[in-house]
């Protein structure tokens, strides 16, 4: 797949996602990168809004969740998410890029990391570990 997006790729079955961070930029650009990819989304502000979202019944896809978080960080977040028995694909962003850090991140549960900013081709590079299990299909448009 080629790193240029616009807009040129489609699910083929609906999918959810949650982004979890406290930036309400990061929030947006998460927000309207899914949409462009026809991801229905919410947006939680920390890990804490997170575990209320899925204590309440709402299941999602993919979860893409920030590292440093007030409340409650997104590693204290991704290993109640797990111990809770949720099986979504969760991506870890942050602007950290030292190994132990993405390691330690890496080891509270994730699927994935990626590095901040996000970009279309950093979520269509997500999307593939999840269209690995068949649960979605990716079609150039």
């Amino acid at each position: 797949m080629g790193t240029s997006m616009n807009g040129s790729w489609k699910l083929g079955n609906k999918m959810t996602a949650l982004v979890v961070d406290d930036d309400s930029i990061n929030q947006t650009i998460h927000h309207r990168l899914l949409e462009k990819l026809g991801i229905e989304n919410q947006v939680a502000r920390n890990g804490k809004e997170a575990i209320d979202i899925h204590c309440s019944g709402k299941k999602f896809d993919l979860i893409l969740m920030d590292r440093d978080m007030p409340i409650m960080n997104g590693i204290e977040a991704t290993r109640k998410l797990r111990a809770m028995g949720i099986r979504s694909l969760i991506a870890g962003v942050s602007t950290r890029s030292l190994k132990q850090e993405i390691q330690e991140f890496m080891e509270a549960g994730l699927d994935d990391y990626q590095e901040k900013p996000l970009t279309s081709a950093k979520i269509i590079s997500i999307l593939h570990k999840i269209d690995h299990s068949g649960s979605i299909s990716l079609t150039r448009t």
